[in-house]
């Protein structure tokens, strides 16, 4: 969900995107590598996520006894892809860019991020510029008038969650509805809706938030606010929070000193777990909590959702048989797994009803 100059990004997307079997890194089992690169979603301009992740990975390398490096992509493609071919050991990702990880780059997940809000969850939004009047009625007329910010491909707020929740079920494809579809992340979106650039875009609230809390300080000494001219038109339900992944043939006993890093960061009382907690808030998270493949059954009940919808609206009897079982499939595991946990059915997302034929 959060924040280096895009050139310098590029240069390192570029690099993991070059990569060809002379370059790539060695990434035997049990070969412990002698620098960690950790990969960093770039949901905001990578200048600003470098200042508030370098202390934390500082306390990573001092931790695990390796040097640890940051790695940031403009894209999350280019973060899997890094993974992928070897060249970032661990990364801090989207959901939907998470899953694509375990399915392309032999990832893992161990840990997920959660809210220092205590708030478990965060969700999609839709953004409009507040001095344009745009509605959502507006954005669903899909006449063509608005110029329209979408997310990456593979993020969870930016994409997949208003496809799955707003424009699937209201058989609205973006390129069609929209005068202009602008793909960028999230603060870029923001300070676009923002200066009226856009008249709409995907947003998060996790995002939304962090700016109002640049925006007090900004107001405090007479500069100009981002929040105050944008309207939030639409929110999707709760979304899970983020994962932590790293390569499955990372040497053991690096993955257990990772993961004990994460579980224990942030954690406890005195100076120092404050301060840790501090560095966190900045990226708004309130620490890390263990976790595996199931952390993304939620998304992946989108993903399938999003696919029945497509078929309903397609109206081919075949693509809907198949979307509908493959979304059963996936309800039958995450029920499975509530009632293992003992917990009460999560709300599934809703599906549209089957067009009648014509």
């Amino acid at each position: 969900m959060i924040r280096r100059s895009l050139i310098a990004a590029g240069l390192m997307v570029a690099l993991a995107l070059g990569v060809s079997a002379c370059s790539e890194r060695k990434t035997q089992a049990g070969d412990q590598p002698e620098v960690l690169n950790f990969s960093i979603l770039a949901t905001e301009n990578s200048t600003s996520l470098d200042a508030f992740w370098r202390p934390i990975l500082a306390d990573m390398e001092a931790e695990i006894g390796i040097p640890v490096k940051p790695f940031y992509g403009s894209n999350y493609t280019a973060l899997i892809e890094a993974l992928r071919f070897g060249q970032t050991d661990v990364g801090w990702f989207s959901n939907l860019s998470g899953l694509e990880a375990v399915r392309r780059a032999d990832a893992e997940i161990f840990a997920r991020t959660f809210d220092p809000s205590g708030e478990d969850g965060y969700r999609s939004v839709l953004i409009a510029n507040a001095a344009s009047g745009v509605t959502l009625e507006d954005v669903l007329k899909c006449d063509r008038t608005l110029d329209f910010g979408i997310g990456d491909a593979k993020s969870t707020s930016g994409t997949l969650a208003p496809m799955t929740y707003l424009f699937a079920p209201e058989n609205i494809e973006p390129e069609r509805c929209f005068k202009q579809v602008r793909a960028a992340n999230h603060q870029a979106n923001l300070f676009a809706v923002s200066n009226g650039v856009l008249d709409v875009a995907t947003n998060n609230s996790t995002a939304i938030r962090l700016q109002a809390a640049r925006d007090v300080e900004n107001r405090a000494n007479g500069q100009p606010t981002v929040t105050d001219k944008v309207n939030v038109i639409w929110e999707s339900p709760k979304l899970p929070e983020d994962p932590i992944v790293w390569r499955k043939n990372l040497d053991p006993a690096v993955k257990e000193k990772v993961r004990q890093f994460f579980l224990t960061y942030g954690k406890g009382e005195g100076p120092e777990a404050e301060r840790q907690r501090t560095l966190l808030a900045a990226i708004s998270i309130g620490g890390f909590l263990p976790a595996d493949s199931s952390h993304l059954l939620p998304v992946r009940e989108m993903e399938a959702t999003e696919a029945l919808i497509t078929a309903q609206n397609s109206r081919d009897p075949a693509r809907i048989t198949t979307a509908q079982g493959a979304l059963d499939a996936i309800r039958t595991e995450r029920e499975a797994l509530d009632a293992r946990a003992g917990e009460a059915p999560a709300t599934a997302p809703a599906t549209a009803a089957a067009p009648a034929a014509e």
